[in-house]
């Protein structure tokens, strides 16, 4: 074995800091990484086996696969100096074990220590990992209360299945394990089925988990006995003592380790996660881990009584007052619980029209809850604490909601632009009708469906299908958020114009519209309120539903960026500090192998659609102030930020000209409730002009003499291409008009070509045709999806973005148009991408090709990988509660 200082490999032992039957363990230092690592030296004998390390390294192999912040990972499996060693991640701190010797542990600590073992563990049986020699010494504890599982799956990694079981080995691992018949495990901690020599499953580690978390609470192990023997008969035979918990310990703790530690695997919790749902709901209990013990009463002799009547009228006498108390006493309150989901590391909320979270959906009854993610729609149990996939959606899915029994779901597949439904258990989605420019949409009793769009008006449309009516219009202005009242004479609906939400009720009987309030989106509850949301916050006030009169209203929810309520009250919301103006971003580089240089200089605001000067020296973008978007210039090398054009109107996609010196971009200011097209010189003086009045028009692209630009019209869901003609009194000349969408074209740099992005195939891809001759055969250049191409300044390659990847694709365009395969840079998901949203050009490519500019939020910035949204959805039950004493209806 080596000795301190020796160098193996790039790695140099600096001491020993463990040993047992896999082996002996030291602490090295990584000489090419920097970085301080584990280095497990596996037993000669067991190396010299061929077939059994042909079998490790296959085991090992899926071990390294396991990434999760409670798991202690492996780098590798290494060979050097004839050592066979494992490279694994050196976790500084100390063992459970270690900490259990010191002092008993607070009960708050140890569930929520044990909280974050269950994390471990579930995360590995995901990926069909078990432990199987889970005991307090493989557990970490950092510095920080960061739990860290150690050895995780090498029991199995370094055994030999096929052998028999000879119960007179010793259960802990030891070198001895190459011996036929050995136990893997340790014995105060191995289940029923390790001891008794037979399969194991995920149950196997969640026996031992119940053993660690009764030593927690205890200070004893769970099984215990002079010898291994003894030990491995209590396991077997023997039941745990439950009375050595605290007596007014919370029941469910009770209940969890009872579960666990069930002799029969069947009866033991199928998954860890319903163990973990049990103690994360007693850590979330505001009575705290411990419960007020009950006043018990000694019986007492009883007392005879000579007449038995008397006895029954005194008895009758009892129940009839007990009834009457029983309905004077006001009912108790019902207690408000909160609890979160946390998004999965490997899950990310879908991006919605705007940008943020795509929607959240609570069931009318409260007892699931469904997101978007950019995987599709993900259902949870307010009662389980695991979210899943519902099959038959995907990445195209968004806006759920739910039937009003709760067993099947609505949902808008934006990509196809239709509307369908889907059991909650999941399956073949069917299509509802087609629907374009869908904000959102609701499910009523009557079994129809009535849904919110960008310029259509309020729909409503059959579930079973058929073609949609038309409600109330409203052409050219977002509308949301649409609800049938109780009394089904009236609805209530949302209205976006000009950057201002305003809440509105509608009598079907007087065809009257009254606006109520300024707001986004709402719900009107059965119990008199309407709630919605405003500037951040959650708002709740009394509505009278004959009067259309609404109460004095009130914030009651901060810090909320989307939210859905129950019928029964059960409140779900996403948190985050975004308000109107969203979340501070940032500005940063990012060359082509993925690192990122922040630009330092420019100030945190809600920056979009970054597009880099001609001269490469300034970058035009959209600035969202407080609500309204306006145009502004950063100065990359004085590194100021100039405004260009700041109007109460929403502005936004600026495009710089060719000879960089005017900016032009849409605006909804004028007359016009649609917007146009407008511009003004790029050092910000002298007016905006209008340059085209044609409503729903955005600029995408210059010809290269800049006598031609090349914009896009149409609702946000069916988008055509055309050019306007500067010179010739702006003639509009479609180009692309197909009954699909047709967006974010972009001129190649000689002028010959148009790369853009079509939903044809029934999702967008990238696709390239000649210029301005559109009429030949186009090329498709993506193969999974494609959003947002640009061109390299030298027209040399178009990048695009696929999925999580930015993709790079070589062209050469003379004498003919060859491209290669496409290949991808960096991921972009940690970045405010989001190129669905309009035509909003989410990045840029720097002059000399060898750099993108980017748009990321300010908190994460120097965090490679971190998400761009919000990662957490609030959950709290029987919230009316709470809402009847803040807000109190007349």
């Amino acid at each position: 074995m080596p000795e301190n200082g020796q160098t193996i490999s790039h790695y140099r032992i600096v001491e020993k800091i463990g040993q047992g039957g896999m082996g002996e363990v030291y602490l090295a230092d990584d000489t090419t990484l920097d970085r301080k690592v584990a280095l497990k030296f596996l037993p000669e004998m067991f190396t010299s086996d061929p077939e059994r390390m042909a079998r490790f390294e296959r085991e090992a192999k899926l071990l390294a696969s396991l990434n999760h912040p409670n798991i202690a990972g492996i780098h590798g499996l290494e060979q050097a100096d004839g050592n066979r060693f494992l490279v694994l991640e050196y976790v500084e701190g100390e063992t459970l074990q270690t900490r259990l010797s010191k002092e008993p542990l607070p009960l708050e600590d140890a569930l929520a220590l044990c909280r974050q073992i269950a994390e471990g563990l579930e995360a590995a049986h995901e990926k069909g990992v078990i432990h199987r020699d889970l005991k307090p010494a493989n557990v970490m504890i950092t510095a920080e209360e960061k739990v860290k599982i150690l050895d995780f799956g090498l029991a199995k990694a370094l055994s030999d299945d096929t052998q028999s079981i000879d119960s007179s080995q010793s259960p802990t691992l030891t070198e001895a394990m190459t011996q036929p018949g050995v136990i893997l495990g340790t014995a105060a901690y191995m289940s029923p089925e390790q001891a008794k020599g037979k399969s194991v499953d995920k149950r196997t580690d969640i026996w031992a988990f119940g053993c660690v978390l009764y030593e927690m609470l205890t200070g004893q192990a769970a099984f215990q006995g002079e010898d291994v023997t003894e030990i491995l008969a209590a396991v077997v035979k023997s039941g745990v003592n439950l009375d050595l918990l605290p007596s007014n310990i919370h029941p469910r703790v009770r209940e969890v380790i009872t579960r666990c530690l069930q002799k029969e695997q069947k009866k033991r919790y199928p998954e860890i996660n319903q163990a973990q749902y049990e103690i994360e709901q007693v850590l979330a209990d505001a009575s705290g881990v411990l419960v007020q013990p009950g006043v018990l009463m000694k019986s007492k002799k009883k007392l005879r009584v000579g007449i038995p009547w008397l006895a029954a009228v005194i008895a009758m006498t009892a129940l009839i007052i007990g009834v009457a108390v029983w309905h004077l006493k006001p009912l108790e309150p019902k207690r408000v619980i909160r609890f979160s989901h946390d998004l999965p590391v490997d899950q990310q909320f879908k991006r919605d029209f705007f940008g943020g979270p795509d929607a959240i959906t609570i069931s009318p009854k409260g007892s699931h809850f469904v997101y978007c993610t950019t995987e599709g729609l993900y259902l949870r149990s307010v009662d389980e604490l695991d979210a899943r996939h519902i099959p038959g959606t995907d990445g195209n899915s968004a806006l759920p909601f739910f039937s009003p029994d709760g067993n099947s779901l609505g949902f808008y597949a934006e990509e196809e632009g239709k509307l369908k439904k889907v059991s909650i258990g999941g399956g073949a989605s069917v299509t509802i009708c087609d629907a374009q420019s869908v904000v959102d949409a609701s499910w009523n009793e009557d079994d129809t469906i009535i849904y919110g769009t960008y310029g259509q008006g309020i729909m409503q449309v059959s579930a079973d299908g058929g073609i949609p009516n038309t409600l109330i219009e409203a052409e050219g202005v977002f509308t949301y958020c649409a609800q049938i009242l109780p009394n089904a004479k009236s609805i209530l609906y949302g209205r976006s114009q000009n950057a201002v939400n305003m809440i509105l009720v509608h009598s079907f009987e007087s065809g009257e519209t009254k606006e109520l309030l300024e707001g986004g989106y709402f719900r009107y509850l059965p119990t008199g309120y309407l709630v919605y949301w405003l500037e951040n916050n959650l708002y709740a006030a009394p509505f009278d539903l004959d009067t259309f009169e609404v109460g004095g209203q009130r914030s009651i929810v901060e810090d909320v960026v989307q939210f859905s309520i129950s019928d029964e009250g059960t409140l779900v919301y996403i948190p985050g500090i975004t308000g109107k103006a969203g979340p501070n971003t940032t500005l940063v580089w990012i060359d082509r192998e993925g690192t990122e240089e922040l630009i330092e200089a420019i100030p945190p605001k809600y920056y979009s659609g970054p597009r880099i000067s001609p001269d490469g020296t300034k970058v035009v973008l959209t600035v969202n102030n407080d609500g309204g978007d306006d145009i502004y210039v950063w100065d990359l090398i004085l590194e100021n930020l100039i405004p260009v054009s700041l109007d109460e109107a929403i502005e936004n996609n600026p495009l710089w000209t060719p000879d960089g010196q005017r900016i032009v971009f849409y605006s909804g200011r004028g007359t016009k409730e649609t917007g146009s097209l407008y511009w003004k010189a790029s050092d910000g003086r002298g007016d905006v002009q209008n340059l085209e009045s044609m409503p729903n028009m955005d600029p995408v692209s210059w010809s290269e003499d800049g006598k031609i630009l090349i914009a896009e019209r149409g609702a946000p869901q069916n988008r055509d291409i055309g050019m306007l003609s500067i010179e010739d009194g702006h003639k509009w000349t479609p180009l692309l008009h197909e009954e699909y969408t047709e967006e974010q074209a972009g001129i190649s740099p000689d002028g010959q070509w148009m790369a853009y992005v079509s939903s044809a195939s029934g999702q967008r891809e990238v696709y390239v045709r000649p210029f301005p001759e559109v009429g030949s055969k186009r090329q498709k250049i993506s193969n999974n999806g494609g959003l947002s191409p640009v061109w390299s300044p030298d027209g040399r390659e178009l990048f695009y973005i696929s999925g999580d990847s930015m993709m790079a694709v070589k062209v050469k365009s003379k004498p003919t148009f060859e491209l290669e395969k496409p290949s991808p840079l960096f991921k972009v998901g940690a970045y405010m991408v989001n190129p669905s949203v309009r035509n909003l050009h989410p990045w840029d490519v720097d002059t000399d090709g060898k750099r993108f500019l980017m748009v990321k939020p300010a908190e994460t910035v120097g965090e490679g990988s971190a998400a761009a949204e919000p990662r957490k959805i609030v959950v709290v039950l029987n919230w009316l509660e709470e809402l009847k004493q803040r807000v109190p209806v007349p």
